[in-house]
């Protein structure tokens, strides 16, 4: 479910002059179709609002009867019934007080509440066939254009974004230009399906959510819980080769910390509530920022010591609306891989180039060798609105785009998308169908030095502030993890399979020479997991394929007399015989190589 700033700002797009691509103005307009086809159907519906989004559409709407997913082909039959009537889109407009009652009239409760917030003297309404809607546009010509949508899930969605409010029905669907876009979208939302983490989650055992011990709070089970070691074993090596120092920080923090690094303030509604200590108030941490400066500041510092590379996989708390939990990508306790540089002007490129270079590298080794960048900027006409000195600005601002270029990476640049307290940038990895999922940030931040007056002892012998970077390179451990689960639909390569190896005896008879080929591949440090049941083997294959086991090793008397083992290799079949020590070999390197393996 969207936040309450997402809806007020839908209520302000939909309501206010706006300029839209073709195709979001058929998407917007198929919503008003869907409207008009619900509002036959449901006589009586009382609509709020019904905006483009990403690939097509959602209405807001509070109905007499409660809508099932069995109600949305006949809506889907009536939206094509009118469409094909080619009604114009007519726009017109009402006083406030004309809009007010036309609201009144018809019964629609969140369109008068919406004209009640108004400022501007008329109203826009379009209408198309026997359907009025208050909209300020732009839509198709005529309804004859929508032909290619469909409806796909049905939601609750607070009015308003704000769950004191009445909980309304959200109807969404798919709008494109051509019948081939929307098949080819109807596939990608298959495999999505296909690769769902939560789905795959629960069958290869990897982490449970439930409501009995928390809502958002993840259980990380064996399986998972062992992938997730080797991603921060992976992590932590590489931040020590580079020149990191590892922390550890609390959970938990008196009220004033959060008061004084502005999280308070600015996040206040992202955070817990705060518990008593003793007297004084103490908060969960939605943030580590605070902790890494409170080690920056334990002891005084000289620019001989710059840059200091602080790094925590620090687990923090931020409250998520029940509605808007989703798995693994949204949750309120995460694992942020978080780390902090503080260095000199001077050296700010240099380490804004080493957090990049180490990005990539972690793109690489996870898989994900396509990636898009952004750069955000701030507003150079309204510079009002930011913190820090416009040297501040231009320095941290020409080292980003400096890095960028200097490495041959294409970027977008966002205009007056920079955080009031300085300029980052934002690095979105494409997973292996297509999807784009923000990961890595690099922000330059003026705001947390000056507020805990931050310094270090220059080569003048004089007090400096230092400059301040926020780093994260995979986001959050959990968000992370549910990416790659579906970026490779649970089939993990070798080196993060949390089984590498299952021992398939043919039968009992076989069962002290598995015995010692488990021992010997667990000697070599590999994960060999033997099959004790008694099914027969094409089961135990087929079971070991189900669990997404990397390498299945059948064992019979041939094997037991010439001390080997029937390979087989996930996507590649039957490799033959091998000795213990030739199949160890391999997977070794495999594993070594951090290798796909496929």
């Amino acid at each position: 479910m969207s936040s309450q700033a997402d809806e007020l700002d839908l209520e302000h797009e939909q309501f206010q002059p706006r300029q839209l691509s073709p195709v979001e103005t058929l998407r917007h307009s198929t919503a008003h179709l869907m409207a008009s086809a619900i509002d036959q159907l449901f006589p009586g519906t009382k609509f709020a609002i019904g905006p483009h989004i990403d690939n097509g559409f959602y209405y807001d709407m509070e109905l007499a009867t409660p809508l099932t997913e069995a109600d949305l082909p006949r809506i889907e039959e009536k939206m094509r019934e009118i469409a094909k009537g080619n009604h114009k889109f007519e726009q017109f407009s009402l006083s406030r007080e004309d809009a007010k009652k036309w609201a009144d009239d018809n019964g629609q409760p969140y369109k008068a509440e919406l004209i009640d917030g108004f400022t501007t003297p008329t109203v826009s309404f379009y209408k198309h066939g026997a359907f009025t809607d208050m909209c300020a546009g732009p839509h198709v010509n005529y309804s004859s254009k929508l032909k290619h949508f469909k409806l796909t899930t049905i939601a609750g969605a607070y009015w308003r974004g704000d769950e004191k409010n009445a909980m309304l029905t959200r109807v969404y669907g798919l709008a494109f230009e051509s019948k081939e876009e929307l098949e080819a979208h109807l596939k990608l939302l298959e495999e999505a399906a296909r690769r769902d983490h939560r789905r795959l989650g629960k069958e290869l055992e990897l982490f449970s959510i439930t409501q009995e011990f928390g809502g958002g709070l993840v259980l990380w089970l064996p399986n998972g819980a062992f992938i997730r070691k080797q991603i921060e074993d992976f992590w932590r090596e590489e931040h020590l080769k580079r020149g990191y120092e590892i922390l550890f920080t609390p959970h938990v923090a008196p009220l004033s910390l959060w008061d004084r690094s502005g999280h308070t303030g600015f996040y206040k509604d992202s955070m817990f509530a705060p518990m008593d200590v003793e007297g004084q108030a103490h908060q969960v941490k939605p943030m580590n920022c605070p902790f890494h400066i409170g080690c920056f500041k334990n002891r005084q510092r000289s620019y001989r010591e710059l840059p200091v590379r602080f790094a925590e996989l620090g687990t923090v708390y931020r409250f998520e609306r029940s509605g808007a939990l989703h798995g693994l990508m949204r949750v309120r306790g995460f694992t942020q891989d978080d780390a902090h540089i503080f260095c000199t002007r001077d050296q700010l490129e240099s380490e804004i180039n080493g957090c990049i270079d180490f990005a990539q590298v972690m793109y690489s080794t996870f898989g994900f060798p396509e990636y898009k960048v952004e750069l955000s900027v701030r507003d150079s006409k309204n510079k009002g609105k930011y913190l820090g000195t416009d040297e501040q600005w231009e320095t941290a601002e020409s080292a980003l785009v400096n890095v960028l270029n200097a490495r041959g990476v294409t970027f977008k640049r966002m205009e007056g998308e920079a955080a009031f307290y300085g300029p980052k940038i934002d690095v979105k990895v494409v997973d292996a169908i297509g999807r784009v999922w923000q990961l890595t940030t690099v922000q330059v931040d003026f705001n947390l030095p000056e507020r805990f007056d931050l310094h270090y002892i220059g080569a003048d012998n004089a007090h400096h502030a230092p400059y301040m970077v926020h780093r994260a390179l995979l986001g959050s451990i959990e968000r992370f993890f549910g990416i790659l689960i579906e970026h490779y639909a649970g089939d993990f390569p070798l080196w993060l399979a949390p089984v590498q190896a299952k021992i398939l005896p043919i039968s009992e008879k076989f069962l002290d020479y598995a015995k010692e080929v488990e021992a010997a591949l667990k000697a070599k440090g590999l994960r060999a997991k033997l099959d004790l049941s008694d099914e027969k083997l094409g089961y135990k294959i087929r079971k070991a394929e189900l669990e997404k086991v990397p390498y299945a090793l059948v064992v019979g008397g041939k094997e037991a007399e010439t001390q080997t083992v029937g390979v087989r290799k996930r996507h590649q079949g039957d490799l033959g015989a091998m000795s213990i020590d030739d199949l160890a070999a391999r997977m070794l390197t495999e594993v070594a190589e951090r290798s796909r393996g496929v």
